[in-house]
Formats: C-alpha cells, structure tokens, sequence
C-alpha cells in the first residue's frame, strides 16, 4: 500500500471511529482484585507485557498466545489498522479458542477470496474506545464490524458465548481482554 492511501485509510478509519464514539456509558461498580483474581485463575498467560509500550498488535505478538490471530491480522490487512493511535479495545481469542472452530474454518478464512468473512469476524472482535474492565456494563455494545456484541458481567465477564479469561491488558493504542472463544457476527 502507498503511503498515500495508508494515510487516507487512517484518516477513514479515524473519522469512523469518531462518528461511532463509545458506546458503553456509564459504568458499572466493579470491585477490580475480584475480576483480576476470577480472570486469571482460568489460564496462565504470563508472557503478556503489563507495560503501555507497546500498542495492541506487538503485545498481541509479544505474548505468544495470539499466534493465530495475528496470522488472520495479516491475512485481512488489520494490522496497520489496530497499529494505529486509536483507542480500540480488542476481545483477543487465544490460539486454543481458535483451535476449537469447526475443522476446515480456519484455514477456509485465511484463503484470499475469504478476505471479506474474516474482515468482518475480525472487526466483530474490536469496540471503538478503551473500555477497561470497571467501564463494562451488561448489554449490547456495537462493534467496529457493525453488528452488537451481548456483554453479561457477573462473576465472570461473557462477551456472547465467549469468557473473558484476562481482563485489562494495557497498550499504547487501547486495552485487550482476552477471551476463550472466537465470537461470530450473526
């Protein structure tokens, strides 16, 4: 991509993201050392940075656990996307939760005539803003893709069928939760 049209997409890309604005208002009470402590029981992913450094694609890559995701980043052309300032907060799958798709899905998605598919999955996976763990709310939260996501938070965090297994990941450009599941748009 020339640097031209990279600048135009960004500027596309940031005067969408303006017009979405947030979509999570207000705010639930959430004792946080409850959400820490029920979230990382699920999984050890110790290999994430908690540093701000880094925007959201290097700690996705950083941690080890994503190396599915940022493979269909690559495959969709997202990653200069969610590279860019932002904020964006991103529902991160795992690789297990990648592994667990119907045989065949995955490598049908990644196929360059299925770009269009995983743009949309993909997108489904990113809300506009950095919404941290305290700013969730139960409710539907429109994501970049279009469609709504069904938020439930209880003990645990569900983003539709999904649970979040690692809360509040800092990045220069947004937050990251991770989740067990890939989630798909209707």
């Amino acid at each position: 991509m020339n640097p031209q049209n990279h600048t135009q997409k960004l500027k596309q890309i940031t005067v969408f993201f303006s017009a979405v604005g947030v979509i999570l208002g207000g705010s639930v009470p959430v004792e946080a050392q409850l959400y820490n402590h029920t979230l990382t029981n699920f999984v050890n992913i110790a290999q994430i940075p908690a540093t701000t450094s880094l925007d959201i694609v290097d700690t996705v890559v950083s941690a080890g656990e994503f190396t599915i995701l940022t493979q269909a980043l690559q495959a969709a052309d997202l990653v200069d996307i969610l590279k860019a300032e932002g904020p964006f907060t991103i529902f991160a799958p795992t690789d297990k939760a990648f592994s667990e798709l119907p045989p065949g899905t995955l490598e049908n998605l990644l196929k360059p005539e299925n770009k269009a598919e995983l743009v949309k999955i993909l997108t489904y996976h990113v809300v506009p803003g950095k919404v941290l763990s305290t700013d969730l709310k139960s409710g539907e939260v429109e994501t970049v893709e279009g469609d709504t996501i069904n938020v439930q938070v209880g003990a645990s965090v569900k983003i539709d069928n999904a649970t979040v297994i690692k809360a509040d990941v800092p990045a220069s450009n947004g937050v990251i939760h991770v989740i067990d599941t890939v989630i798909l748009p209707n």
